[in-house]
């Protein structure tokens, strides 16, 4: 009787072997004749079969599937990221077994796989479509997972779109596997056209300075991107209203990295999304006091003291940010800004003068202080006019000011540069 038995099971066990196999070859058969509708079909039959085979079996499996729902790229956004995993686990499978069959089959798949997404993902943001440029940067890292820089476009596509939602797991997954984003840059100086180059890599760039069509070679790292993630979270929870969160991963990247300036400002930057003027104003002469000499810190404090209502002090950061940089277009712009705030209270003033001796004194007077307004911001002005020529704002207040001084041949000469510049965006 237990022999009956054992045979009973060896047929049985050998039934179901023979079913396996039949099953295989019907999704090698439909793969074979690119039909991927009866192929993903029998993968699901084979599926139902998982259990008994045996560990070479599965790894055959795991590829054919992947081919099924890869489609050769024409698969859906889910039978894509199915495909991956069962891409994964055969590898995984692979390599345990000691025995890698399909490895470098399903390696070379995932190249294919992952230039097809890549191509797409560029074409995307490209194209300003973010959300696809999100989902086709996210599907390359994941058959990728080395290349973290593309888990880091994932991102910054979701921000774009926006959706935060998503932006933000992407950026906290980059966080916590302590993402740097920096990277060696190779440039060198093309010797026919005088001007630096930045080459893919080191061995192109040494080649052509080899080749004596380059030469000054220099190699310059950038910066890390970690400010800038962290600041990325902190700015999203502030926008879902979660600011305790948003402060908590300001203050552990700057426990981390204390003297960081970009995360001092990213801190303060947070700080201004949330209404904190004071704390943004205290970061911000901390970081002027780490980095002097940038002209844009400067500028900023100049904007929050003019917003502030401290016309004086505002006029020092913008005048402090023209020393370090003479040519800050927008320091000039707003000097000129604060010193016309005046002018608005000086004309209501003179309007609601009346009609006697004194009055008119008065009016004179105030007549005069206006003008003196005018001459005092119009060489901010055509500083800022004369290093952005296209600089509509500036020309229009100038055209305005001759107007009012009765300047009329400066009035008139304004007034064509200003119809030249609104042309000329017209044009463009």
């Amino acid at each position: 009787m237990k022999k009956l038995m054992t045979l009973v099971l060896l047929v049985a066990v050998a039934s179901m072997s023979f079913a396996q196999k039949k099953e295989l070859k019907e999704v090698e058969k439909a793969l074979k004749n690119s039909n991927f509708a009866d192929a993903k079909s029998a993968v699901s039959a084979a599926e139902a079969l998982m259990g008994d085979m045996d560990d070479k079996s599965k790894a055959k499996f795991y590829f054919l599937k992947a081919q099924a729902l890869y489609a050769n790229g024409a698969g859906t956004d889910a039978n894509i990221d199915e495909a991956i995993e069962s891409l994964d686990k055969l590898k995984t499978l692979e390599s345990e077994m000691g025995k890698l069959k399909y490895t470098q089959e399903a390696n070379d798949m995932t190249a294919k796989m992952v230039n097809t997404y890549l191509t797409k993902a560029n074409d995307a943001f490209t194209n300003k479509n973010y959300k696809a440029a999100a989902k086709g940067f996210e599907k390359v890292y994941k058959m990728s997972p080395k290349d973290t820089l593309y888990l880091y476009y994932a991102a910054s596509a979701a921000v774009s779109v926006p959706d935060y939602d998503k932006a933000l797991d992407y950026y906290v997954q980059l966080k916590n596997m302590g993402y740097n984003g920096s990277q060696m840059n190779y440039y060198a100086t093309n010797i026919e056209t005088n001007e630096e180059e930045l080459f893919g890599d080191k061995t192109s760039r040494d080649l052509s300075v080899k080749a004596k069509m380059h030469s000054n070679p220099r190699d310059h790292k950038s910066d890390p991107k970690t400010a800038e993630i962290v600041k990325n979270i902190a700015l999203i929870y502030v926008s879902q209203g979660k600011n305790e969160k948003a402060l908590g991963a300001m203050a552990d990247a700057r426990a981390e990295n204390p003297d960081d300036l970009g995360l001092l400002l990213s801190e303060a930057n947070v700080y201004l999304k949330m209404g904190n003027k004071e704390k943004f104003k205290s970061l911000m002469e901390e970081a002027t006091q780490k980095d002097p000499d940038n002209a844009e810190l400067q500028y900023n404090l100049g904007v929050l003291a003019a917003e502030a209502g401290n016309p004086e002090s505002a006029i020092k950061y913008y005048e402090k940010a023209i020393e370090i940089n003479p040519n800050y277009v927008d320091a000039y712009n707003n000097i000129a800004v604060v010193i016309l705030e005046g002018e608005a209270k000086i004309v209501e003033e003179m309007n609601n003068l009346g009609t006697s001796s004194a009055d008119n004194k008065k009016y004179d007077e105030l007549k005069e202080k206006r003008s003196q307004t005018y001459n005092k911001a119009i060489p901010y002005l055509e500083k800022a006019l004369e290093l952005k020529k296209t600089n509509l704002n500036a020309a229009k207040t100038l055209m305005n000011i001759y107007s009012a001084l009765g300047e009329t041949d400066k009035f008139k000469a304004m007034r064509a540069r200003v119809e030249a510049i609104e042309n000329s965006a017209v044009g463009n």
